[in-house]
């Protein structure tokens, strides 16, 4: 009896029936009518089960008490209870005990089960959390940085209303600098007119003359009151200011010619030849003879100084001094008046001898209809530049050049159609520039393989005009199908810097 009562309290059937009741309560509304019957059926049979054990518990009891132990409690309260169909079940007690324990572990385990799920959603819980409050910290980190940038932007636009500002300034500032650009400008055209107007009366003063000199009298009068003025460095020297300023001035005009005059007349050459070769040997024909005429008469002009200061020159400086001082003081006197006008006619020795020696020259050609006049704009600027290039205390020359002569890197850079195996020139393109012996300037030119065998001759029909003039002719014109190609200017080597 003691040992079945204790297997009954071990197994704790009534707690596992009121939690399964309790279970039944909390899930009534969310299960269906088949599993809430289920339900009570196995509450029903699990509570049999424990009355079944009681019932024998009982029997056990009153059979301990002899024949009428506990016979009156019976017979008042349970005996109507008790019966031959009270247990259904057919098992025996053992069994019963077995069944119901086997329940009451599943019920643990599922118990069990439970606690661990629910101790997994508090620690997922308690994670949620953690991870709401690391969610807080960067909102809040978020909000922080969301001022500082809405503080940088206040401080930005500041910034841009100060910059405006200044761009404002700045904009005016430059529309004052306009506005006194533009009355520079007015006035540098009055002295521009000043200056041409000097230009023309000298002209004019100049074709008044009787006799095609470069000497007037007006000029021997000023060469008699000449004086001439101490300098710190004798008018010979290289390191003389007007040596040093007049001679990187003309090689800065020298890149000019070659770079833009010379392009310019190649074009004007196109339209009458299709020959690019022949023109390019145009061009350098005149350079040629620009050079030769323009150093002819700065020679009997340089004679005529010297002579003419000789007569009243007394020191202490020597006469070529004196000389070059006149020279540097007045060459700008004897330029446009002496060596390039073509007024009425008058004045044209140097311009128009470089046309007559062109006209004769055999290795250049034009169509029988053209003369050489059509460079003039070219050549005029050509002997401009030589004789102010002449007029130098130490002069600037081309290099002397012959037909198929050997190639000299250091005078000459070849052409883009050259052969750059060929060992001579055939024909330049452009002279070199030297001062005494040294090169300052890069020529031009093209070799080819057999250039001494090339020989080009003028055209039968050519028309020797020695003296042109303006005259009515029909010009056949072919266009050059060779486009313009403009080359780098010559490199310049040993300019002295200031």
């Amino acid at each position: 009896m003691a040992d079945s009562l204790r297997r009954l309290v071990n197994i704790g059937t009534f707690n596992v029936l009121q939690e399964k009741l309790e279970r039944w309560q909390d899930n009534y509304y969310l299960n269906t009518c088949d599993q809430n019957v289920a339900r009570g059926c196995e509450i029903i049979e699990l509570n049999s089960k424990v009355q079944g054990q009681l019932f024998k518990l009982l029997n056990v009891c009153a059979q301990e008490g002899g024949m009428y132990g506990g016979a009156s409690v019976i017979k008042s309260r349970l005996l109507p209870f008790l019966g031959s169909t009270f247990f259904t079940s057919g098992t025996t007690s053992d069994v019963s005990l077995g069944v119901i324990a086997e329940a009451t572990a599943k019920n643990r385990e599922i118990d069990d089960l439970q606690d661990m799920y629910e101790d997994s959603l508090r620690d997922i819980e308690g994670d949620l959390r953690a991870k709401e409050l690391e969610n807080q910290d960067l909102r809040d980190e978020l909000i922080e940085a969301k001022d500082d940038l809405n503080r940088s932007l206040r401080n930005s636009s500041s910034k841009n209303i100060i910059d405006e500002m200044e761009v404002r300034e700045l904009r005016r500032k430059l529309a004052d600098a306009q506005d006194e650009l533009v009355r520079l400008r007015a006035r540098s055209n009055l002295v521009d007119d000043l200056e041409r107007q000097i230009r023309q009366l000298k002209n004019e003063l100049y074709i008044t003359t009787s006799k095609p000199s470069y000497l007037t009298s007006d000029t021997l009068d000023s060469l008699s009151k000449y004086r001439y003025t101490p300098r710190v460095s004798s008018p010979l020297s290289y390191d003389d200011p007007v040596q040093r300023v007049r001679e990187t001035n003309l090689i800065s005009r020298w890149n000019d010619l070659f770079s833009q005059d010379r392009l310019d007349a190649m074009d004007t050459l196109r339209t009458y030849s299709a020959d690019h070769e022949n023109n390019q040997r145009i061009i350098f024909e005149a350079v040629k003879e620009s050079f030769n005429v323009a150093k002819t008469a700065f020679r009997q002009f340089k004679m005529k100084v010297r002579s003419n200061l000789a007569i009243t020159h007394t020191g202490p400086e020597t006469l070529e001094e004196a000389v070059q001082d006149y020279i540097n003081r007045n060459v700008d006197l004897y330029d446009a008046p002496g060596m390039v006008s073509t007024y009425n006619g008058l004045g044209t020795v140097s311009l128009w001898d470089v046309i007559r020696k062109l006209n004769v020259n055999p290795s250049i050609f034009l169509p029988p209809d053209t003369t050489f006049a059509i460079v003039q704009p070219f050549i005029r600027e050509c002997v401009k530049t030589a004789w102010q290039m002449s007029a130098l205390a130490h002069p600037l020359d081309i290099a002397v050049s012959s037909r198929a002569e050997l190639y000299d890197d250091t005078k000459y850079r070849r052409s883009y159609d050259s052969e750059y195996t060929a060992p001579l020139v055939n024909h330049h393109i452009w002279p070199s520039l030297q001062q005494g012996a040294s090169v300052r300037m890069k020529g031009e030119c093209c070799t080819r393989r057999g250039a001494s065998l090339s020989r080009r001759s003028r055209s039968p029909t050519r028309s020797r005009s020695v003296s042109p003039g303006p005259r009515s002719r029909s010009r056949s014109r072919s266009c050059s199908p060779t486009r313009r190609s403009r080359s780098p200017s010559p490199r310049r080597t040993g300019i002295p810097a200031f």
